[in-house]
């Protein structure tokens, strides 16, 4: 992931019910950002890498991306009669033609840029929670829905480096260091990941070489035991690098 949208605004605040927030998370908690660190000035530095901007989103949108996802998840579950996957078929494309109108072109719309919002209102990202950011690291809290089932319960092994990757390029913003781009991303699997169980997942800078952001992060469940481990590599772009 690359370092472009800030994750948190500095004015997030308890999320309404409304807002799209996990199922398995409740009330959503303040978090706990120390900004400090974090350099603004970089994007005007750097000629190649636009700044986005945070979506401005109504009351409607968080719970649109929610059940989106809850369609995903159903879409990888039901056991359904041939007729009603006609009907759903049906329905489906109503959705379809009712949005189409409205594609838009990358940082136009809200997805991706709703800070205040699980994934930041992204179906591609994890629809995980930050709970503390600042320049010592980063700890996030969700769960791995069925939509993001492997087999025999547990999540797939692809989506853990989604879930990292995403997490660094957040630690390279809270360290602030410059704009930069996954070199690596190295993942040991220590245990199987379970689906809809809350999980905790903790990073930080391991150390920096000149360009090079090292950074290491482990996922582990409410008991505290270790599910995966990251190694990761950022590296600063240089200025006419997209």
């Amino acid at each position: 992931m690359s370092e472009r949208v800030k994750p948190v605004p500095d004015s997030a605040a308890e999320a309404p019910a409304e807002s799209g927030a996990p199922r398995s998370q409740g009330t959503a908690t303040r978090p706990r950002i120390d900004r400090s660190a974090v350099d603004e000035s970089r994007y005007e530095r750097h000629g190649g890498f636009p700044k986005v901007a945070r979506a401005r989103i109504g009351s409607n949108f968080g719970p649109f991306v929610e059940a989106m996802r809850t369609l995903q998840d159903l879409a990888v579950s039901v056991d359904a009669p041939d007729e009603v996957f006609g009907e759903a078929l049906a329905q489906a494309r109503e959705l379809i033609e009712l949005l189409e109108p409205y594609r838009a072109p990358e940082l136009q719309g809200p997805a991706g840029r709703a800070v205040e919002l699980p994934g930041r209102g992204s179906l591609l990202l994890l629809p995980w929670r930050v709970l503390s950011a600042g320049p010592d690291g980063i700890t996030m809290t969700g769960e791995f829905r069925r939509f993001h089932l492997g087999g025999n319960g547990a999540a797939h092994g692809g989506v853990l480096p989604l879930l990292f990757d995403d997490l660094l390029g957040m630690i390279v913003h809270y360290a602030g260091r410059p704009i930069s781009r996954t070199a690596y991303l190295h993942v040991n699997y220590r245990k199987i990941t379970p689906l809809e169980r809350a999980l905790t997942v903790c990073g930080r800078v391991d150390r920096v070489e000149g360009r090079k952001t090292f950074i290491t992060a482990e996922l582990r469940d409410e008991q505290g035991d270790l599910l995966a481990a990251c190694e990761g590599l950022m590296v600063q772009l240089l200025p006419w690098q997209p």
